[in-house]
């Protein structure tokens, strides 16, 4: 599975990018949503996990261009501190798969991943 992660704080990315490269996941790096769309479109990742709150392009509106490009190919956790309950709403209507609060457990974030890829991934 391909994972784009999508983090602006560098402590952060290089904590997901180490859990990430631990499991053995293939992963590319992006530090703002302009650069994530570039990626997105040239890898076609099976997974995005991004932050809500990127420079240049949000969190989520790289969600709406992932989904105006494709409907449920890509699956997507958000990883924000950005905790309310109208906005998540919103981002579930919009399409994302999880939400997970920072700060979290790499652990957690793990778990989700496995889940989110049991499923059939076209």
């Amino acid at each position: 599975m391909k994972i784009l992660v999508v983090e602006d704080q560098p402590l952060v990315l290089k904590s997901l990018c180490y859990t990430l490269k631990k499991q053995g996941y293939d992963y590319i790096a992006a530090v703002d949503g302009m650069q994530a769309r570039e990626f997105y479109l040239k890898e076609r990742p099976e997974l995005v996990i991004a932050d809500l709150l990127l420079p240049f392009v949000t969190g989520q509106e790289l969600i709406e261009y992932i989904r105006s490009i494709e409907d449920n190919y890509t699956k997507i956790i958000v990883l924000s501190s950005m905790y309310m309950p109208d906005t998540i709403e919103h981002l579930f209507e919009l399409g994302i798969d999880d939400f997970i609060r920072k700060p979290f457990m790499p652990m957690e974030l793990l778990h989700r991943i496995q889940r989110l890829s049991k499923y059939k991934l076209n």
